[in-house]
């Protein structure tokens, strides 16, 4: 196999090196566009139909070839997204690929929406369009150029095993490369929300009836809150606050032992 020499990246729309003397480039479909190049066009949609990314060999301005590449689906995607759907929330995907490829693994996944054909710089312009429909936006990415696009969203969530400037920016980071710890945290969060809700909501009720007799309120009708009574009904409020707040534990171990143990895999 030949060695490539002076390799760089073409950013969002390739590579290119130099084998055997010969100057080589492996592109995408945009770079042929803003190059005014023409390929077989029947081809390559035949290619992306099947939810292949299409890429080409040129060199120089020769366009000799091109390559499909498959991603594939992993199963915990489709559990997350199903997990995500199933709370009610919208989800969307943003992506280099081209238009076909993007239209089809929307339809695997059954996703809300898709962006299609974005470039790098780009993302971060799609997230605030996002927002701009009135929506929450939380958004997971691993890349350098990913990064903006974190920064820009409500919440950013980066995988653990990406770069550190997607790290950097985001929110929240995922210790595992695993979908499914996505929406661990949004049901983590919404826990949580409903538990400082009912809180807030023990406190006040109590403080409401509480400060109102150990004022007094009610001696003429001979109820008095003696204020060794009252210290024990503040303990004894603290103590119910921090018992509720607790379940959250008790909930996730619940959670976890249901979960099937998973499955092994081979390289």
């Amino acid at each position: 196999m030949a060695a490539v020499e002076d390799f760089k990246a073409i950013p969002g729309k390739g590579a290119e090196g130099t084998v055997d003397g010969r100057n080589i480039k492996v592109v995408s479909p945009g770079y042929l566009r803003e190059q005014e190049l023409e390929a077989d066009a029947s081809e390559a949609r035949e290619l992306a139909e099947q939810g292949k990314t299409v890429v080409y060999i040129l060199e120089g301005r020769k366009i000799l070839g091109a390559i499909g590449l498959a991603d594939i689906i992993r199963p915990e995607s489709r559990e997350a997204l199903a997990r995500l759907k199933k709370m009610g929330i919208q989800t969307m995907m943003i992506t280099g690929d081209s238009e076909q490829v993007a239209r089809w693994v929307a339809g695997e996944l059954e996703l809300s929406d898709y962006f299609a054909e974005v470039l790098p710089e780009q993302k971060v312009d799609k997230v605030r369009e996002v927002q701009q429909r009135g929506l929450v936006v939380a958004m997971a990415g691993d890349g350098v150029n990913d990064a903006p696009a974190l920064t820009q969203a409500d919440v950013g969530i980066a995988i653990g095993a990406g770069t550190d400037v997607a790290i950097e920016s985001a929110d929240i980071v995922l210790v595992r490369s695993d979908p499914r710890d996505a929406t661990d945290i949004m049901a983590l969060a919404r826990a949580t929300y409903v538990k400082m809700i009912q809180n807030l909501l023990w406190a006040t009720g109590y403080n409401l009836v509480a400060i109102p007799l150990a004022a007094g309120v009610l001696y003429g009708a001979g109820v008095v809150l003696s204020p060794a009574v009252g210290a024990a009904l503040m303990a004894l409020s603290t103590v119910i606050v921090a018992i509720n707040a607790r379940f959250l534990r008790i909930r996730r171990d619940s959670e976890a032992e249901q979960e099937p143990a998973p499955a092994a895999t081979s390289a």
